[in-house]
């Protein structure tokens, strides 16, 4: 699997660009604010519809336009297949497969696959625990696309519930209250069905993953001591990837809580309270690790998740591989570790302030940015 072609129109910094591709490595070399990372946003958005950047699709609109275009030529397995997006803030974005138009945006998930390297990574280990719930369901969107439905439903029923809840806290009542708890109980059966399903995923999920990514962390870091990775939730250690046993956990652990959710008019339970424990020995690596043990752990994350999309669609060819950055930030060994892992991938398309800070093997097509604009390709 390889990216093609691409083009864009009004996206970012963008007025307009094409570029064609091919299979390797291809780098865009530029000096910081020139538009480098904007061309892998743009290809990292037909994947997973969503940016490592911005929470929002507002800002991937260039200043004064309405609306922003991406074209993007995909080849799997030798088949082309024309990806197009139109994004607009505050309206449903527009796709169409292969210039067929199509009911919903997130119907084009799984026609890219693509793994991003960026130096906003260390939030992965560092950051909030969110960081670490969306890169999970990030991962499983591009492995079961239909994935992306689950979160939506789960978001929705979040909302609603807290709304339920909010209106029950600021109503002093006592027959708005009891009514607002009777609606719960409906609210509490969703919470259960579809959190479950969000939680099998995660379980299962990082099951996969363990041996990857210690693997992946043995050999960058070099170190004896092995990463390891731990569902945490308010559910209870050592839980099975069962979605019946799940559900009714769920709903139990809400009606323990309800009377505190009454009072704070939140939602406390579910699946998007929970946290992914990433830890080095006993140790986490959040508020323990240094700064190199932080960004192995965070790389090797990131090639745990390739070489899983990798063997889930061995007949498509590899995930296509993005490194915004990176190798600036590494020290020299990680460097030459990390480039020797991903040299070998179907595509590499990378960002680089100077050409030194890519290691040789790594060498390929150079591509120059600047100012919003491709100068000059090789």
């Amino acid at each position: 699997m390889y990216v093609a072609a691409l083009a864009l129109a009004d996206f970012r910094s963008y007025a307009s660009v094409e570029l064609t591709f091919d299979r390797g490595v291809t780098t865009f070399i530029g000096s910081n604010g020139q538009g480098k990372t904007n061309l892998l946003e743009a290809i990292g958005y037909v994947a997973t519809l969503g940016s490592h950047r911005v929470a929002t699709d507002a800002p991937l609109i260039r200043s004064g336009a309405e609306r922003a275009l991406i074209r993007c030529l995909v080849n799997r397995s030798d088949r082309d297949v024309l990806v197009e997006l139109e994004i607009t803030p505050g309206k449903a974005n527009r796709a169409r497969i292969n210039r067929n138009p199509l009911t919903r945006s997130r119907d084009v998930l799984g026609t890219l696959h693509t793994v991003l390297f960026a130096p906003e990574d260390l939030a992965l280990v560092k950051g909030d625990p969110s960081e670490r719930r969306n890169f999970l369901d990030d991962l499983q969107t591009q492995l079961t696309p239909a994935f992306a439905g689950v979160r939506t439903d789960y978001d929705r029923v979040v909302r609603q519930r807290t709304s339920l809840l909010r209106s029950a806290a600021t109503n002093s009542r006592g027959s708005a209250r009891d009514a607002a708890a009777a609606t719960l109980d409906v609210w509490d059966e969703h919470l259960a069905t579809i959190g479950a399903q969000v939680l099998v995923s995660r379980l299962t999920l990082i099951e996969q993953l363990r041996p990857l990514v210690a693997a992946a962390y043995a050999d960058l870091a070099q170190y004896s001591v092995p990463v390891q990775l731990k569902y945490k939730t308010a559910l209870g250690d050592n839980l099975t990837p069962d979605h019946e046993l799940l559900a009714d956990a769920v709903k139990a652990h809400a009606l323990e809580r309800r009377r505190d959710e009454l009072e704070r008019g939140v939602t406390l339970v579910g699946p998007h309270r929970d946290d992914l424990l990433i830890s080095l020995g006993e140790l986490p690596v959040k508020g323990y690790a240094s700064h190199g043990e932080s960004w192995s752990a965070a790389l090797a994350l990131r090639l745990a998740s390739y070489h899983l999309l990798r063997s889930q669609s061995s007949h498509e060819g590899d995930p296509v591989l993005l490194l915004d950055d990176v190798f600036a930030e590494l020290d020299t060994a990680r460097r030459d570790r990390l480039a020797e892992h991903v040299a070998q991938a179907e595509q590499v398309l990378l960002t680089a302030a100077v050409d030194a800070d890519v290691p040789a093997v790594l060498r390929g097509r150079r591509i120059a940015v600047s100012a919003g604009e491709v100068i000059t390709g090789a």
